[in-house]
């Protein structure tokens, strides 16, 4: 007998999960959340997202304050790191938005069930071995969770997942990356700028593989100038631990002559895998993919029609953000609605300084399927706003079809690409052409102009180059 029946229950409080269930209650359905941690916010909030941008925010202050004030006639003398007093800033960001996240369900009266879930009929769900609850329907929002590449045990302390990066208890003399993708760069890049000496280390032949290339090359010659050390085309063999700390075995990828790396630190970045274990699945019939992902239809049902799953469980982009529109459309689909996500204007954001941000197709994408397009790029070295504030590093990229002038792809690099991308999704949300950006008028002076100047270029010609 179940303790409670829903219009819909919700596993996994992230992003994805939290956002729908809200959404759901919005609407006028009786739901519930469950999840296994005690804090709402799932991976993105309690140790993803959230907290490496804390961190990421903070090591640019004292970047900032020990190289780069002095600049702008700041005078600064012995700037000195309190290691503690930033992470317990880091905790504390996270702390105040759990807090909210659990104050929007009970605002929205939505029950949060803590524990695990796990599916015992197309309807009934049992938490913790325990108590059943009931729904007409059902959301998977479970995540993911790190990969573990063979050889490399993480024990959080020496050889550490992104979780215990964001940990550390002083800073590394030497850390080693493995992975050049959003995560292993972006927390290389904390700790780089807090004093330590970091090489990542990439299976590929260039950082972040499905990036568009010409901007790519541009973020990784910029990060090589400030200090971060590349091996490419390179695969860790072994990784042995000793009192003096870790050997890191590194050959190329094709085989070859090995290296060995001597660092205190390894963090792992491989990748991520969804998160499915111990949900029952089989048990109502639902089979993975070849990738362990959660099949589901254009309605993201799965192969049970009461029972569906978003986000990092099913294909796609591993984004908090996708996932929030999909749980957005599921709850919406639940009441009689017509949502639609559209997969071809999801940004990505590496969060480095400087950022990149990306929308839309790469140049090489392009030319694989063989559509004829044109580029216009502006470089924030021309850009005034860019100009007074010492921020010059990057340019923007925008990729529009040939023969209609609409914008196919955007791609920016720039401390503030990750804010500036959002009127290029909507650009590529509602059809936008490139001479549409240009012809809107953007406030002066902003570095928000120097996409409008990209725009120009790519439909007529540029003014401020």
């Amino acid at each position: 007998m179940s303790e409670k029946t829903y219009d819909l229950v919700v596993i996994g409080g992230g992003p994805g999960g939290y956002v729908c269930a809200i959404k759901a209650a919005q609407l006028g359905l009786s739901v519930a959340c469950v999840e296994v941690r005690k804090t709402l916010g799932g991976t993105c909030l309690n140790v993803g997202c959230i907290p490496s941008k804390a961190l990421l925010h903070s090591s640019q202050k004292f970047e900032e304050a020990e190289h780069h004030l002095g600049d702008h006639g700041v005078e600064v003398s012995k700037v000195k790191l309190n290691l503690k007093k930033l992470l317990g800033r880091k905790d504390k960001v996270v702390d105040d938005l759990t807090k909210g996240i659990a104050f929007l369900l009970k605002k929205n009266k939505i029950d949060f069930i803590n524990g695990k879930a796990k599916f015992i009929s197309a309807t009934e769900i049992k938490v913790d071995g325990k108590k059943v609850y009931g729904s007409k329907n059902f959301v998977i929002a479970t995540g993911s969770d790190v990969v573990s590449l063979p050889g490399i045990e993480i024990d959080e302390k020496q050889i550490v997942s992104s979780t215990g990066a964001l940990d550390l208890k002083k800073v590394p003399t030497h850390l080693v990356v493995v992975g050049g993708g959003y995560i292993g760069l972006e927390l290389g890049t904390v700790w780089r700028r807090l004093g330590a000496k970091v090489t990542v280390v990439e299976f590929a032949d260039r950082i972040v593989p499905a990036m568009d290339l010409e901007v790519g090359k541009a973020l990784h010659k910029e990060l090589q100038k400030q200090g971060i050390d590349f091996k490419l085309l390179t695969k860790v063999t072994t990784v042995k631990k000793s009192k003096s700390g870790l050997s890191v075995s590194v050959e190329p990828a094709a085989g070859g002559k090995v290296e060995t790396l001597k660092c205190d630190v390894l963090l792992s970045c491989a990748g991520r895998k969804p998160y499915t274990d111990g949900l029952g699945l089989k048990t109502v019939g639902i089979d993975l993919d070849e990738r362990g992902r959660v099949p589901v239809n254009g309605a993201f049902q799965t192969s049970v029609p009461t029972i569906f799953a978003i986000g990092d469980v099913i294909d796609g982009p591993m984004l908090a953000h996708k996932a929030e529109e999909e749980g957005v459309a599921v709850a919406e689909l639940l009441t009689g609605q017509h949502p639609h996500v559209n997969y071809d204007a999801i940004p990505g954001v590496v969060y480095t300084h400087p950022e990149v941000a990306t929308v839309g197709k790469t140049e090489e994408e392009l030319k694989g399927a063989g559509i004829e397009y044109k580029v216009g790029k502006f470089p924030f070295l021309a850009n005034s706003r860019a100009k007074a504030n010492g921020e010059t590093t990057g340019f923007v990229k925008i990729l529009a079809d040939k023969a209609t002038d609409e914008v196919l792809g955007v791609h920016i690099m720039h401390n503030d690409a990750g804010t500036m991308i959002a009127e290029c999704v909507l650009a590529l949300e509602y059809r936008a052409s490139s001479e549409d950006i240009a012809r809107t008028c953007h406030a002066h002076p902003t570095v928000s102009e120097a996409v409008k100047e990209a725009a120009l270029a790519a439909y007529s010609k540029a003014i401020h180059s």
